[in-house]
C-alpha cells in the first residue's frame, strides 16, 4: 500500500467507486448465470449432440450458442479485472464483491486501520483494526 485515506479523502472517491463497484456486482451475477447455464447445458459433440449418457428432458443445445455463452463470460472477466484494477490503482481494496464491500488504507494516531463502506451506505462510516475483517466493524465515531 502507498496510500493512506482521510475520511474526507475516502468520501471524495466514492463517487467514482459506486459505479465501478454496482459495475463488478453486475458482472459477478451475469457471470454466474452464464456459468450456470453452460454447466446445466452440458458438453456438447462436435456435432451438436448430447454426448452418450448424458438425459435431460431438455434439448441439446446448439454447440454455437454455448461458444458465444463462453465468449461472453471471458468478456464479463476481462471487465472485471479492469474494474478490480482501477480499485488496486485507487489503492482500495475489494472485500466482496456481491456487496460491493471495500476497505481504505488509514492511519489514525500512527496506526493503520481500515475505513470501511460498502454500497448502499451514504458515506465511510465503519472502520475496523487490520486484524479483524467486517464483523469487527465499529462507527467512525468510536475511531480514536
Amino acid at each position: 500500500m502507498t496510500r493512506f485515506y482521510g475520511i474526507d479523502d475516502a468520501n471524495r472517491q466514492l463517487t467514482e467507486l459506486q459505479p465501478i463497484l454496482a459495475a463488478l456486482r453486475d458482472q459477478r451475477s451475469e457471470l454466474i448465470r452464464l456459468r450456470d447455464e453452460v454447466l446445466s447445458a452440458g458438453e456438447l459433440a462436435a456435432d451438436g449432440e448430447r454426448p452418450a449418457g448424458r438425459r435431460g428432458d431438455r434439448p441439446a443445445r446448439p454447440a454455437q450458442d454455448l461458444t458465444v455463452a463462453r465468449l461472453r463470460m471471458q468478456g464479463l472477466i476481462d471487465q472485471m479485472q479492469a474494474g478490480v484494477a482501477r480499485l488496486d490503482d485507487l489503492d482500495v481494496v475489494l472485500r466482496d464483491i456481491a456487496t460491493g464491500l471495500i476497505d481504505f488504507p488509514a492511519l489514525v494516531n500512527g496506526r493503520q486501520v481500515w475505513l470501511c463502506w460498502r454500497l448502499g451506505e451514504e458515506e465511510v462510516g465503519w472502520w475496523h483494526e487490520l486484524s479483524t475483517g467486517v464483523a469487527g466493524r465499529r462507527r467512525i465515531t468510536d475511531l480514536v
